[in-house]
């Protein structure tokens, strides 16, 4: 039955596109579904362990060292064929594994990044840092590649005996909080010869999306201002402050606010403000996100911050020159495979919480003042996109959705009501709650390949939409030029605590979980006097 969004002609010319692929009876790819969810069920162990060895590596985007080390050799030892330092980044890969001839390549992907300051033991309710200022998971995102490489891996061996046609290609979200990294894979072509795109987030949840969901695109950069030093009492006239040129750069920019869209969302960071005060800063930078919801909006955006930047150095009599850190284009998501994967979701349903996660869970969003509502117990309907998305936060993934169709597919591996970005959303994430969460996301994740890999009218109207609805009339605007990765970033943070990490690196032929080796009792509600 043709799709309703596809053209006639526009599906005529998809078809010669689509790799030929293995077509399987409707029973028998549900069979192969539930042996696919076994499979994911049977590697639960992996799962643990995947997610409670990069939780307690806590790498910083561009830092991914341990992290990726790790990933690469699981892969490996699978079978897969690993190239590292894709897209000139040390700690970016892609493993890729084929079965036979033909088929499509689908590409599977989930970030790895933690966040500055998050360090938290995980399975307490209670505010613990594990080492007082250092990075931790405090968004989850080192459970994604337990996801994907427990699906993988179940995939795979069904593809082998049912001799499915196609290849699996699995890469790293690298530095996804500073979105520094996967529009740079786009623009180097590591989805070129890719027909989908499957992706998986950290949630409370297990859902999807189509369309353009809520949220915002951005830009990152760094602007940096060159003067002049001089002793600040003796002879401050002979200085010319870089530091000054910061502070009205943020001041016209927060006048200018007003001035914007209110769906708009920008903020900065000083970066570098100079050294003492009685020497005048020859030298400041700040870091800058200019957020919106459509690429003119975003480039608009960043063209008037660019302004004011040169209006404060030229204020100043100082310099200033800027450098974009990355991109993430607004997301748009694939209905064809949306709807798929929703099926699949109905089928896997969230995981069946116990008594004492779920007390858990209320203890935790007691702590942060959440409402106390405990873990989600039912799935989240997938409902079509808001007419007017509402403004929030980014992903690069969204520069990916432009290239080629492409879903995100969230799973519950967290505590709902907490804020984010905050070493709370850290302590559920290596515990129980996290486990079972990736393994009912690894599971909707397999099926849904299964689907990709057997039903080749699935690719076919999945092109078609992208081409005949998302990109019919709005066109992928890149940012990048010539731009390189900002390898050197968060360098200095992870050699400031990396040594004193390592000693809490899990050791999983010892222990049979994190909480284990930590010794915590799970679950701790109450911290003891």
């Amino acid at each position: 039955m043709r799709m309703a969004w596809m053209t006639t002609a526009g599906a005529a010319a998809l078809l010669l596109t689509v790799p030929a692929a293995a077509q399987v009876a409707p029973q028998r790819l549900d069979a192969l579904k539930v042996e696919a969810a076994a499979g994911v069920e049977k590697r639960a162990k992996l799962v643990q362990e995947m997610i409670d060895s990069i939780f307690s590596f806590g790498e910083l985007g561009m830092q991914e060292i341990e992290t990726s080390r790790y990933i690469t050799e699981i892969l490996e030892k699978n079978g897969f064929t690993v190239t590292r330092g894709i897209a000139g980044i040390p700690t970016a890969w892609s493993a890729t594994w084929s079965q036979g001839s033909g088929g499509p390549t689908i590409a599977v992907g989930s970030d790895l990044d933690g966040i500055p300051k998050a360090s938290q033991k995980p399975g307490v309710a209670w505010r613990e840092p594990m080492i007082a200022g250092a990075p931790g998971h405090g968004e989850g995102h080192n459970s994604g590649q337990a996801v994907n490489i427990a699906a993988a891996l179940a995939v795979k061996d069904i593809m082998i005996r049912e001799k499915i046609p196609g290849t699996l290609l699995l890469w790293p979200g690298v530095a996804e909080e500073p979105v520094a990294a996967k529009a740079f894979f786009v623009r180097d072509g590591l989805f070129k010869d890719v027909d989908a795109v499957l992706f998986t987030h950290v949630s409370s949840n297990l859902q999807t999306n189509w369309g353009q969901p809520s949220g915002t695109g951005g830009v990152s950069v760094l602007y940096t201002f060159n003067g002049e030093s001089a002793h600040s009492a003796g002879a401050p006239w002979r200085g010319r402050s870089a530091l000054d040129a910061v502070e009205l750069m943020d001041a016209g920019w927060n006048f200018r606010r007003e001035h914007l869209r209110p769906e708009q969302r920008s903020h900065y960071v000083i970066k570098d403000g100079g050294d003492f005060p009685n020497v005048v800063p020859s030298t400041a930078t700040v870091w800058y996100y200019f957020r919106e919801q459509s690429f003119d909006a975003i480039r608009k955006n960043y063209e008037i911050g660019s302004k004011i930047a040169t209006a404060a150095a030229m204020m100043t009599d100082t310099t200033v020159s800027h450098r974009i850190i990355g991109t993430a284009a607004p997301q748009h998501m694939n209905r064809p495979m949306a709807e798929a994967a929703y099926e699949n979701i109905k089928k896997v349903g969230l995981p069946t919480w116990t008594a004492e996660e779920q007390q858990f869970a209320k203890a935790v969003q007691k702590l942060v003042g959440g409402e106390q509502k405990g873990l989600d117990t039912a799935l989240e309907p997938m409902k079509p996109p808001e007419a007017e998305p509402k403004s929030g936060g980014s992903d690069d993934i969204g520069d990916v959705s432009w290239t080629k169709p492409t879903i995100t597919i969230r799973y519950p591996s967290n505590i709902p009501e907490l804020p984010g970005h905050n070493w709370s959303n850290a302590i559920a994430m290596a515990t129980p709650i996290a486990h079972k969460g990736a393994v009912a996301g690894g599971k909707v994740m397999a099926m849904t390949l299964l689907d990709l890999l057997t039903r080749p009218e699935l690719v076919t109207a999945a092109k078609s939409y992208f081409t005949d609805v998302q990109t019919k009339t709005v066109k992928y605007q890149p940012t990048l030029t010539n731009e390189k990765p900002y390898i050197e970033m968060n360098a200095d943070i992870m050699a400031q605590f990396r040594d004193r990490m390592r000693p809490t690196y899990y050791n999983p032929k010892k222990y049979s979980s994190y909480l284990e080796q930590l010794g915590v009792k799970w679950p701790s509600i109450t911290k003891p006097e």
